[in-house]
């Protein structure tokens, strides 16, 4: 695929394994292309675009599966409000090395344990005085093997086991690495010997920092979640990735998502701040030029809403139903996957899902009446419009009018037409 570079999102991905190599967890780690390394330069934007790539971007079934995944800290990190965006039970904070374990930053990680994070020290090669606290403090001791002789390796170990806590070799090279860590008692293990990282990687979806920004407005301003529902309106990039995050943080694991608003009230409003100060780090000085695609996607969402208000009169939640299926109709082509994998994680409700996959139901054939007055093709058009008793060509042409002037007006003003 010949894709822009500025389009695509890179996201490394390291197993890591228990004492029968079955796999454990994942490393995720910042990449910045196809090939396998990281050109880092600021830190926090760094562990930003790993956070957002995981779990908004890409969506956390396609970053982890059922697994865990590590994520790097660096100091400025550690106190930043956006950690507290991830879901507790998928991640480890790996504090790096590099953190010196200052009073404020123990106070920190104590926060961190007491809101259910699971902590780690990365890259640890000697017991040192001035870490006792902070060692105290994690569950797991990630030991970089590679420095070490066996003799240094051993004696580290021995010091390690009686503070209780979990040993993770890292940079296990060899099959005789992997034998010593063994027989030391190492419960986890990373390392080229068992696979170097891998790269997954997915299709941005386009959204300019100018969007971000009026909608950080928004919230700080305490805006309504009706305002916030007609900002998102036409910004289907974002809409996919509110979604994909109210389902990664977990609190609407148990209940489906009906609406834009359902999502915005399930995810909080502390919650969807951090969201887009996420999206902010990580987009750093990314020109968000308008994608057609999205314009498309935006427009045929406010048709289907438009008729669903025809077809059903004040049923909004059928409405809102409508816009959702639409403006996600053109998500495979926009991220080049399959539209059961992009729903598959999302949590939507059986009517939204069936129309998307399907094509089943009223949504289904508001979907197939969109699509054909598209691309012109007046026998499926008529078609939809004999499954749709009630709607008819008239209705048909002014609400086509509506959402093309709808859709025209996003990128010349504030987009609080609903």
């Amino acid at each position: 695929m010949s894709e822009n570079a500025a389009d695509q999102l890179f996201l490394g991905r390291q197993p890591i394994l228990d004492r029968n190599q079955q796999l454990f967890a994942y490393e995720l780690l910042f990449r910045s292309g196809s090939r396998n390394f990281a050109d880092v330069t600021d830190g926090v934007q760094a562990t930003a675009t790993v956070i957002a790539n995981a779990f908004s971007e890409l969506g956390i079934a396609a970053a982890l599966g059922s697994h865990r995944g590590f994520i790097n800290v660096d100091e400025a990190f550690l106190f930043s409000d956006m950690l507290e965006l991830l879901p507790r039970h998928a991640v480890v904070l790996e504090i790096l090395e590099t953190v010196p374990p200052t009073a404020a930053v123990l106070e920190r990680c104590l926060v961190l344990k007491a809101a259910g994070f699971t902590l780690a020290l990365d890259d640890v090669i000697q017991l040192e005085p001035e870490f006792a606290e902070l060692l105290a403090l994690v569950e797991i001791v990630k030991v970089d093997i590679q420095p070490l002789s066996r003799v240094e390796l051993m004696q580290l170990t021995m010091k390690l086991k009686p503070l209780g806590k979990t040993l993770l070799a890292e940079k296990v090279d060899s099959r005789e690495q992997m034998e010593q860590c063994l027989k030391l008692g190492f419960t986890l293990f990373q390392g080229y010997y068992f696979a170097k990282p891998t790269i997954i990687s997915g299709k941005k979806l386009d959204h300019s920092q100018l969007s971000l920004m009026k909608l950080m407005g928004l919230v700080l301003n305490d805006a309504t979640t009706a305002e916030l529902e007609a900002a998102l309106k036409p910004e289907p990039g974002l809409t996919i990735n509110l979604l994909r995050m109210t389902n990664s943080v977990g609190a609407g694991c148990s209940q489906k998502i009906t609406s834009l608003g359902h999502a915005i009230t399930v995810l909080g409003r502390r919650q969807l701040q951090r969201w887009l100060q996420l999206l902010v780090f990580a987009s750093g000085k990314q020109n968000g030029s308008s994608n057609p695609l999205l314009l498309l996607a935006a427009t045929r969402g406010r048709l289907m809403e438009l008729l669903a208000g025809e077809l059903k009169a004040g049923d909004t939640a059928f409405s809102d139903q409508a816009f959702m299926v639409g403006i996600m109709s053109l998500m495979p082509v926009l991220v080049g996957q399959a539209i059961t994998d992009i729903v598959a994680p999302l949590g939507l409700t059986p009517a939204v899902r069936d129309a998307l996959c399907a094509g089943g139901g009223p949504l289904g054939a508001l979907l197939r009446l969109a699509e054909s007055s598209e691309n012109g093709d007046i026998l499926q058009l008529s078609a939809a419009l004999v499954e749709l008793p009630g709607l008819g060509p008239k209705t048909l042409n002014g609400a086509q009018t509506q959402a093309l002037q709808w859709a025209n007006s996003i990128g010349q003003a504030q987009p609080d037409a609903a």
